[in-house]
């Protein structure tokens, strides 16, 4: 700490200043920061100059050897991906969203149709809507819980 009395207040045209309250040139020279900060901007303007000159490099290269395919590989006409082949790609003879919807008109008629699924034991599928309102005016069946006896194996 310093034993100098502090003054009420900057003189004129002094900035306040604590002299206990700095950093240690020793420790840091601003000179080597900036001289860092300037290397650091040097060398990425260097490395995105040699990224450029890499790409404009390959890419006249590619097209300088670009060349026809050979007459073997021009006769079979498209290249087709391999198998198994996706619909909706070229070659492929069915349209995706066209199968789309018919699956889906599939599905809705599916839901909205009356039929017996088992005779015998009472199953059948009806309408989504007709099963709501029966749901809604006679409720869920209840299901009685096992009992607790019959849980643990004891008798």
């Amino acid at each position: 700490m310093s034993t100098e009395h502090q003054k009420a207040g900057p003189t004129a045209g002094q900035p306040l200043r604590h002299p206990d309250v700095a950093f240690e040139e020793r420790d840091v020279k601003v000179g080597t920061i900036y001289w860092y900060l300037f290397a650091l901007g040097l060398a990425t303007v260097a490395a995105l100059a040699i990224c450029v000159f890499i790409l404009n490099f390959t890419s006249k290269l590619a097209a300088s050897s670009d060349v026809p395919p050979p007459p073997s590989r021009a006769a079979f006409g498209k290249d087709y991906p391999p198998e198994p082949r996706l619909q909706g790609v070229p070659g492929h003879d069915t349209d995706p969203q066209k199968d789309l919807r018919q699956k889906m008109k599939a599905d809705i008629d599916a839901n909205e149709q009356w039929q017996w699924i088992d005779k015998n034991a009472g199953i059948a599928r009806i309408p989504v809507e007709d099963a709501m309102k029966i749901v809604a005016e006679k409720g869920l069946p209840s299901f009685s819980a096992p009992s607790a006896e019959k849980k643990s194996g004891k008798k």
